[in-house]
């Protein structure tokens, strides 16, 4: 019979400060091996958990949560936090439809003290907590957690120089998974960390220089000592940026040692002041598999724990290769072409382009607003960028998009992936907002492509425009379609009619086209005639199909993988006021709230974008007709009313 796992008597941090060396170092081992066996059948981000094993258990044994906060950046490395906090018995449920979220979630747990899924933001968030603490006169700990990839991002900087301006009390975990630690160098960190934080340190210096000073030579050292000081502190002291900046530095320590994390912790809470630690992990620490390839199982879907090998799909290219294909075959005709991401070249597909073209290819990092500015500089030097970028990420750029490429009509290209439901990410990383965000920007043009080989004359249509371009394509299979040998231009505005009916006009755009096209069969069985008409442009919008399909049809129907609020239905809706339009319109959208996380099919079905759900929505609009007075139409006598030629 096996020994009962320490980790099923874990039901809150309280019950680690209990264990002894040998415990910990059993507990530490049972939380890997949950790690693997669950991500391995949920997918999910394994090889950053697998580095912060010791380091959640030293941060919880030194605080005292929920009563001290704990911030974890981006908050993919949460699931050891998530373990150690009650959430072992359901941790099975990781990323599943109404199981246990892959990043912090308040509404989840009192110890997830922030909802996080966007890098570089606990600074601020953490900075905000520490102010309100004081504010009331509390005395909690706050502690952010950030990764050396999010201390790359423009936000954690601006949060930095506030944080040293305000000195308030305040820890940060710089949590550093690319450097290793050598033993010399660790040494004498490991002492410069046990001296600056203690109080005696200070005294000690203090009272060195005032024994200095009352002396004729040692008065000449005082008077230069700044300068001096601030040269081998240069030399000899990790971290003097931060000490510049006005926080106390300590480390590098082993990440993977949970006494050092614990005393570290302990140590810093003691100072009046913000104080950052430099603790050191590496990813996938204990699996071989993600030890050798940490950037593989950064985020991965199921894999085999015995081969490290994910489980493969057979079928269509998805939307990213499809992506990656077509920009090669841009590039090579063209050598103006250069790519740019923000710390995405896999994810985006850019990884083919950045091999086959180093001097053309730039990640910037997690840092989208440079990433936009970068690129508008570019264009302005005679280059044709083509910006890569997550669409939830690209938010973080929307006033670069704006105010430095569109504002001077710049011709850089955005290639918005993972648009529309992500899955099992949940809603920090749906990116169900840029038609919205993106429609209202002048000079700036917007596609969405339903299928491959649309995408690859989208993008060849965007690289020949003279003003900005977005393209926006989700994450996932594309249709299956061959892609062209040489793509053709399509002209701005132009939609395309896939099946002509007499009752009903459905007006889609993107993956959500051949969603519609499996809802006109089915109401072909229930006896409604259904069109079905791939908008492909949003911005600018056909208005020629749009009169067409409110003239020749009682209901008009917009289906898009956006949010309804002010997306292409609400485009669509103002096309028609525009043609003083008056055929009633079904708008069919991503819901105005935050859409949870769970399996593709299992999110699509509960907002009703399934085929099913189109139809339900469609006939039970038409139920709720007049259908002798929906036959009407009240169109503008300067708009054509008959089916637009193509």
């Amino acid at each position: 019979m096996s020994p009962q796992r320490i980790l099923d008597s874990i039901h809150s941090p309280a019950d680690l400060r209990g264990l002894d060396e040998g415990q910990l170092t059993r507990l530490a081992s049972e939380i890997r091996e949950q790690l693997i066996q669950t991500v391995s059948v949920t997918g999910g981000h394994l090889a950053p958990n697998l580095g912060v094993v010791e380091l959640t258990l030293g941060m919880h044994r030194a605080l005292d949560c929920p009563a001290d906060k704990i911030i974890w950046d981006v908050g993919h490395q949460s699931y050891v936090h998530k373990l150690v906090t009650g959430r072992s018995g359901d941790f099975a449920s990781l990323r599943q439809y109404g199981g246990v979220c892959g990043f912090p979630k308040r509404s989840e747990s009192p110890y997830d003290v922030f909802d996080t899924g966007h890098a570089s933001n606990s600074l601020s968030a953490a900075l905000g907590m520490a102010c309100a603490r004081d504010a009331v006169g509390g005395d909690e700990s706050v502690v952010a957690v950030i990764g050396d990839g999010s201390m790359t991002g423009g936000m954690a900087f601006e949060a930095l120089n506030h944080i040293g301006h305000l000195g308030t009390r305040l820890v940060i975990v710089l949590n550093d998974n690319e450097m290793s630690i050598a033993e010399n160098v660790g040494a004498l960190a490991s002492y410069l960390a046990r001296v600056r934080l203690d109080p005696r340190y200070n005294r000690l210096r203090d009272d060195v220089e005032s024994a200095l000073g009352r002396t004729r030579l040692g008065a000449v050292m005082v008077a230069a000592g700044e300068a001096a000081k601030d040269s081998v502190k240069q030399l000899l002291v990790p971290g003097m940026l931060f000490e510049e900046l006005g926080l106390k530095y300590v480390g590098p320590i082993d990440g993977h040692s949970v006494s050092a994390v614990q005393n570290a912790i302990t140590r810093a809470k003691q100072v009046d002041g913000p104080v950052i630690i430099h603790a050191v992990t590496r990813k996938g620490t204990g699996y071989a598999h993600a030890e050798d390839r940490p950037d593989a199982f950064h985020g991965i879907g199921p894999f085999s724990v015995d081969t490290g090998v994910a489980e493969s799909f057979e079928g269509a290219l998805s939307f990213t290769e499809a992506f990656s294909r077509a920009l090669m075959m841009e590039a090579q005709r063209d050598e103006t072409i250069v790519a740019i991401t923000a710390a995405m070249p896999t994810g985006t597909g850019l990884d083919t382009f950045a091999a086959r073209y180093p001097d053309r290819f730039f990640d910037v990092g997690i840092a989208e607003q440079h990433a936009v500015g970068l690129a508008a500089g570019m264009a302005l030097g005679g280059r044709h960028p083509v910006v890569a970028i997550y669409s939830t990420f690209l938010q973080r750029a929307y006033d670069q998009i704006i105010m430095d490429v569109s504002l001077q009509n710049l011709p850089v290209v955005f290639c918005l992936d993972r648009s529309g439901l992500v899955g099992e990410d949940g809603p920090t990383h749906h990116g169900v907002f840029d038609l919205t965000y993106l429609r209202s920007i002048p000079n700036l043009m917007l596609m969405a492509p339903a299928d491959e080989a649309e995408l690859a004359n989208m993008l060849h249509t965007a690289l020949l425009s003279k003003s900005p371009v977005a393209i926006r394509y989700p994450r996932g299979s594309a249709a299956g379609v061959e892609m062209p040998e040489h793509p053709v231009v399509l002209e701005a505005g132009r939609a395309q009619i896939r099946r002509e009916g007499s009752d009903v006009a459905i007006l889609a755009v993107g993956r959500m086209v051949g969603v519609s096209e499996a809802a006109a069969v089915l109401l072909a069985e229930d006896g409604i005639s259904a069109s079905v008409v791939n908008m492909r442009w949003v911005k600018p919008i056909d208005l020629q199909m749009v009169a067409w399909a409110a003239s020749a049809h009682s209901l008009v129907v917009t289906v898009e993988e956006n949010t309804g609020c002010g997306g292409f239905g609400s485009a669509v809706l103002e096309s028609m006021s525009d043609l003083d339009a008056r055929t009633p319109v079904l708008r069919l959208s991503v819901p105005d709230c935050f859409v949870t996380h769970g399996a593709m099919n299992e999110l699509l079905a509960e907002i009703g974008l399934t085929p099913d759900g189109i139809r339900a929505a469609i006939r039970g609009r038409l139920d709720g007709l007049d259908r002798a007075s929906s036959m009407e139409r009240v169109v503008d006598d300067s708009t054509p009313c008959r089916r637009p030629a193509r």
